[in-house]
């Protein structure tokens, strides 16, 4: 696959934050959605020592599906140099990544290192979010 952006859909957006690609998850990630997911994944991965973010704090649900997904993409990071790594402060994906035997594969980050791109730190002092495309949150 290419590593050209994907567009945000409802289970998964992209942006750059500095030198990352932050891929945002949300809602329930399962069978039917991981899919979706793993377009971002790809795309994220799919350039030379990529340095992938991948926020799951606004998932509600995220099943095998999903973990397949993941360790696919981490997998591709590596073979590029590059890596990903998981953002979540919630307990139960760190419950999910124990009992799948992940959690050293991918011990979380509590949040995206770095200012955000829509805080006072990231534009500017102004705190306006940046444009469509950039915006992790899909504000148009």
């Amino acid at each position: 696959m290419s590593s050209e952006p994907v567009a945000a859909n409802p289970f998964a957006r992209s942006y750059t934050l500095g030198p990352y690609t932050v891929v945002e998850v949300s809602g329930e990630i399962d069978m039917a959605t991981a899919g979706s997911v793993a377009e971002h994944l790809e795309a994220a991965t799919g350039r030379p020592a990529p340095d992938v973010l991948v926020d799951l704090r606004p998932v509600v649900f995220f099943d095998c599906s999903g973990l397949r997904a993941l360790c696919r993409a981490e997998s591709r990071a590596r073979e590029r140099g590059g890596r990903l790594r998981l953002v979540s402060d919630r307990p139960r994906v760190h419950r999910l990544l124990r009992a799948a035997g992940l959690l050293r594969r991918f011990p979380p980050l509590a949040k995206v290192p770095g200012p955000q791109p829509w805080s006072p730190e990231g534009t500017g002092g102004d705190g306006a979010r940046p444009s469509p495309g950039g915006d992790p949150h899909g504000a148009a």
